[in-house]
């Protein structure tokens, strides 16, 4: 369903084209406990750097921002961590593991720009699909699976639509779905690109209570966020980035005006804002 497109391979700027390899770097040390580690982390495009360098460790049982100005490889950087991208070097791990022997623990929203909406399935079709990692391939779909599906409608709001076909939903329907479907894989580590664009208030406020349970169940979630206005309510973890990482680590202690000018440069509406947010958060300190 999701419709990713082939990426050529990756290289260092200047250097010949090369097949699709990653190299393992030792980097620095890193806890093997946390959910997701990124060590010593490029990527390019066409020979292009989209990331470089990126190296931190992911806190577990938080809520952890990605924010950066557009082009910052924000969702590039979601892409590489599942492997949908090729990297030019460095490594992830998963709680210490590779990616590919711990994706059962991890649960995925894309953008909605990369799901072919006008595939002929169902609100609990695509919830359900959520499922075959546990179901297994080409075994049946038992009726415990569709209601443990349901069920996540149920949690998301939008438990009456679960037989309509999602081209017929709104945009935020389609993105409590893609919610929904994470839930039911039952993840310890939830990688969410952008799950707040474009939605109505409503869905937006759904989507942080449901963040604020899967936070209180002990789950970690990492998400993509442009809205700098929410980042202190939203977040616990914030990861400023642009191309680097710039600064990562509680809000309160990165979220600060030096560290969002390193961040966007001479944006100034998006500093504007940022001032704003800065302003409320120290009145209700």
């Amino acid at each position: 369903m999701l419709t990713e497109s082939a990426i050529p391979a990756a290289t260092r700027p200047g250097a010949v084209p090369q097949p699709s390899v990653t190299v393992e770097t030792e980097g620095r040390d890193h806890s093997p406990d946390s959910p997701l580690s990124i060590h010593d982390m490029t990527v390019a495009y066409h020979r292009k750097p989209v990331l470089w360098d990126v190296d931190l460790d992911v806190p577990p049982g938080k809520l952890v921002g990605i924010v950066g100005p557009n082009g910052a490889g924000k969702s590039t950087l979601i892409k590489a961590v599942m492997d949908l991208i090729p990297r030019t070097s460095g490594r992830v791990r998963i709680f210490g593991e590779p990616y590919r022997k711990q994706r059962h623990r991890v649960g995925y929203v894309p953008q909605r720009e990369s799901v072919d909406w006008d595939f002929p399935v169902s609100a609990l079709d695509v919830v359900t699909m959520g499922r075959y990692g546990r179901i297994g391939w080409f075994k049946p779909v038992l009726r415990r699976h569709r209601e443990i599906a349901r069920h996540a409608l149920e949690r998301v709001g939008i438990a009456d639509l679960a037989h309509r076909q999602i081209s017929q939903l709104s945009g935020g329907q389609q993105q409590r779905t893609f919610l929904a479907r994470a839930l039911v894989q039952e993840a310890d580590l939830y990688l969410m690109d952008e799950p707040f664009a474009a939605v109505d208030a409503a869905t937006e406020k759904a989507i942080v209570r449901l963040l604020q349970d899967l936070r209180s169940a002990g789950k970690t979630c990492l998400v993509v966020h442009h809205d700098l206005q929410t980042v202190s309510e939203y977040f616990d973890h914030l990861i400023l980035l642009n191309m680097r990482v710039v600064a990562h680590g509680p809000t309160a202690e990165v979220f600060t005006h030096e560290n969002l000018h390193k961040t966007y440069g001479g944006r100034l509406t998006l500093l504007s804002e940022a001032a704003e947010a800065l302003g409320r958060e120290a009145r209700r300190t």
